[in-house]
């Protein structure tokens, strides 16, 4: 019997088997607070031992990715919320890399369409003005956390949707444009059901609430400059306000990838 045999009838090893449990939890199939089969169950699933599962699993428990209560089974854990802090600078980057993670985003759709009556208003245009509407998805460790849209002029950002598809951020093609700064001059946030699309984009299960945040940013001749609109997963993140200083000008540089 070969060594490949050998191991095919002793079953996958727990290494192997944490390996892809922790797999299914970091890819939502395995959500937050579900509950894992019974041992004879996944035995069967990850085709690896009791005593193989047993360990995996405690290293699991041992990494914060299970829990265990007793008399009720094992449990995925709920991951510490990401504390996204709105304040004088807000970046996306650096918000997550403040925390440890690691951030990145995902180009979704891209559209030169007419401003409806209430990006228009948002953006000081007048209704039907050629604007772009990019969709991008945001990420924490390669686990989705946002899904937004941004609205800009399309005749004074000419370059805005090639210039997010090249990875170039919206800070950047800004100051080509002799926008050296910029503020936030409202954020909104409300809850709602996700929608299908954005269910499936967030990995979230069917029913959850995202979180929307409306924002529009202005130049500091006070212009509006962008408006956004983003759903996030509600369970992945928690938002924070920082007041600006007395008398302080409320400035944002952004590498937001929404």
């Amino acid at each position: 019997m070969s060594s490949e045999d050998l191991m095919r009838s002793q079953g996958q090893t727990w290494e192997t088997t944490r390996d892809k449990i922790s797999d299914e939890i970091a890819a939502g199939h395995l959500p937050p607070d579900s509950r894992l089969p019974s041992e004879p169950e996944l035995c069967v699933l990850y085709n690896t031992r009791r005593h193989s599962l047993r360990r995996a699993l405690a290293a699991l428990v041992a990494e914060g990715k299970l829990r265990v209560e007793h008399g009720r089974g094992t449990f995925v854990e709920r991951a510490p919320l990401i504390n996204y802090v709105i304040g004088a600078r807000t970046r996306f980057r650096e918000n997550l890399l403040a925390q440890g993670l690691t951030a990145s985003g995902q180009g979704i759709s891209e559209m030169r369409i007419p401003a409806s009556a209430r990006v228009a208003a948002a953006l000081g245009l007048p209704a039907g003005a050629a604007i772009f509407a990019i969709c991008r998805r945001g990420f924490a460790n390669d686990l989705p956390i946002s899904l937004g849209w941004s609205y800009h002029d399309a005749e004074r950002f000419a370059d805005m949707a090639d210039a997010r598809r090249a990875g170039i951020s919206v800070t950047e093609t800004y100051r080509k444009h002799g926008i050296e700064d910029y503020r936030r001059q409202s954020t909104t946030i409300f809850t709602r059901l996700a929608t299908e699309h954005e269910a499936a984009l967030l990995m979230l299960r069917p029913g959850q609430s995202v979180l929307i945040v409306q924002k529009t940013d202005v130049d500091l001749d006070g212009k509006p400059i962008g408006f956004s609109e983003a759903a996030w997963a509600g369970d992945r993140v928690q938002f924070t306000f920082e007041n600006a200083p007395a008398g302080g000008l409320v400035s944002e540089r952004t590498n937001d990838v929404q």
